[in-house]
């Protein structure tokens, strides 16, 4: 027999988390993902056919700053090379500039943590035409640092103008059904 007690905290940002009591009185913190870093303009921009999720590889006072909430994913993309994939167009500031390597460069290439199949996957996307393949957001999974990587179409100029007139239709029905 399992009882949820669901806690939620607005306080650094929305974030849920909740004690999972179990029939032996053990207890276990959960917490659900939150996203650090957002690409806000790729929806816009972008039709996103499928998502993927990866891992990361940074130093020590990269992690420290997306936490903190610094950098930029506004105009990168992932390139495949070999068996590797590369997170690349990406700004990520030191975290202490004074204490940061003088070699330092906030615009390296970082190399995904991607299963093979999944690597396979995001080169074939990238050889069919048309298509790209895009950083969506970087969050949390308990301890560690994700990437979501969406592949991805580019829209046209009256697309983008469809999806604001409805999303601006949206918004005005669910305030029409407010009231």
């Amino acid at each position: 027999m399992y009882l949820r007690i669901y806690f939620t905290f607005f306080f650094v940002a929305p974030a849920t988390i909740f004690y999972d009591f179990c029939s032996d009185l053990t207890c276990r913190w959960y917490s659900f993902s939150m996203a650090l870093l957002e690409n806000k303009k790729v929806r816009l921009n972008y039709e996103i056919l499928e998502t993927i999720e990866a891992g990361l590889v940074l130093f020590g006072y990269e992690v420290k700053s997306i936490r903190k909430g610094q950098g930029s994913l506004d105009g990168g993309r992932i390139i495949a090379r070999g068996s590797e994939a590369f997170l690349v167009g990406v700004t990520i500031p030191a975290w202490q500039v004074a204490n940061a390597p003088k070699t330092y460069d906030s615009e390296r290439p970082r190399k995904l943590l991607l299963s093979k199949s999944q690597i396979e996957q995001v080169s074939e996307a990238e050889r069919t035409g048309g298509l790209t393949i895009v950083p969506l957001s970087v969050y949390n999974k308990g301890r560690n640092l994700k990437l979501s990587l969406g592949i991805a179409r580019g829209k046209k100029k009256y697309d983008k103008r469809q999806d604001i007139k409805k999303r601006d239709e949206d918004r005005a029905m669910r305030r029409a059904s407010k009231q």
